[in-house]
């Protein structure tokens, strides 16, 4: 596997790990006051699963980032790749911040589209640098897949 970098390291899961910690001051605020009540489907999981879930996913998130960087970033493909998984993560914050901040149950199906989609594009692109990488965020993109299938069932039981 060869040597590791560790600022690379702390970085790639730090950033996955903050972008986690600037969505949960929106979601552990609209969790008691709103999201409790909403209609939601008979296979939303407990409220108490999101959290660890999540933290688990955010860090294989990092360490799929780490391993696409560390290959190099001067290489234009890897670049290219790093631009789009940075930014899938910012749609992923963007959803958070849409939902439970805003409260914007549409609008926030439409942009977790978006992000499947943009995490796709990042699955392909990974693949192609380190299959490694690919496999770390397979869990990722199925649990996205998931959310899109409930953000849709709690817009229209909510509408």
């Amino acid at each position: 596997m060869g040597k590791v970098n560790w600022t690379k390291l702390i970085i790639s899961v730090g950033l996955c790990l903050g972008a986690g910690l600037v969505g949960s001051v929106f979601t552990l605020s609209a969790i008691p006051s709103w999201y409790t009540g909403l209609v939601k489907p008979d296979i939303n999981p407990p409220s108490g699963i999101f959290g660890p879930v999540w933290t688990l996913l955010y860090i294989m998130m990092g360490l799929s980032l780490y391993l696409v960087w560390n290959k190099g970033y001067k290489n234009k493909r890897i670049k290219q790749a790093v631009k789009l998984f940075i930014l899938q993560l910012v749609f992923n914050l963007g959803w958070v911040i849409i939902f439970f901040g805003l409260r914007q149950i549409f609008l926030s199906f439409v942009e977790i589209i978006i992000l499947w989609g943009l995490l796709f594009i990042v699955l392909a692109k990974f693949s192609e640098i380190d299959r490694r990488a690919l496999y770390l965020l397979i869990p990722y993109h199925l649990w996205i897949t998931f959310a899109t299938f409930l953000n849709f069932s709690v817009w229209t039981l909510n509408k």
